[in-house]
């Protein structure tokens, strides 16, 4: 009888977890709209174009929705509520997280070499346009976009390299124009440290 009844606990046990990883995960979008506040996730985070929670939703979409995503924020006034530490940003590739984490270190309290913000290539934000945006997928875990925009008036482009990491994608480099591109520069900083 004993038997009977654990096989039947682990049975249930086994139903529940198939059914709480059904891949049916729960969006931002609907867990605000279950939460009954609609347009904030359970986060406490506003959800919508621009915002730091729509970029997280997009990096499983796809590429070009991910990059236009990410650039919907600066268009949208910039990236709002608390920045990850250094190292720790989600959006990022676990390689460059990596390297601007050791950046953050070897700095040893004064000012990192990447003391900007990446994505748009700035200290401090202006009215922002999207110019244009192309992207190229090169496999199905690698791709690369070239971006094109208007910050404060100054037009830029930027070429962001893109990996697949699980189901979500991320910026694993960054490059301006000709100049040296994030990762180049932060892998210099690494072997100094060494």
């Amino acid at each position: 009888m004993r038997s009977i009844s654990g096989l039947v606990l682990l049975s249930a046990a086994a139903l529940a977890l198939s059914a709480c990883s059904s891949g049916d995960e729960a969006t931002p979008e609907a867990d605000a709209s279950a939460s009954g506040s609609a347009g904030v996730a359970t986060t406490g985070l506003p959800v919508g174009p621009g915002t730091r929670e729509a970029v997280y939703a997009a990096q499983s979409e796809g590429p070009e929705p991910f990059v236009r995503a990410l650039y919907a924020q600066y268009v949208a006034g910039g990236p709002k509520g608390e920045q990850p530490a250094p190292g720790q940003e989600p959006l990022y590739s676990r390689t460059l997280n990596a390297l601007i984490g050791a950046d953050f270190r070897a700095a040893n309290g004064e000012v990192p070499n990447l003391n900007y913000d990446p994505i748009c290539g700035c200290q401090d934000q202006g009215v922002f346009t999207l110019n244009s945006m192309a992207v190229a997928q090169a496999d199905v875990n690698t791709a690369q976009a070239t971006v094109l925009f208007t910050n404060a008036g100054e037009q830029k482009d930027a070429t962001l390299k893109l990996v697949r990491e699980g189901v979500n994608w991320k910026v694993d480099d960054i490059a301006f124009g000709t100049e040296e591109s994030l990762h180049d520069m932060l892998m210099k900083v690494a072997e100094a440290a060494g």
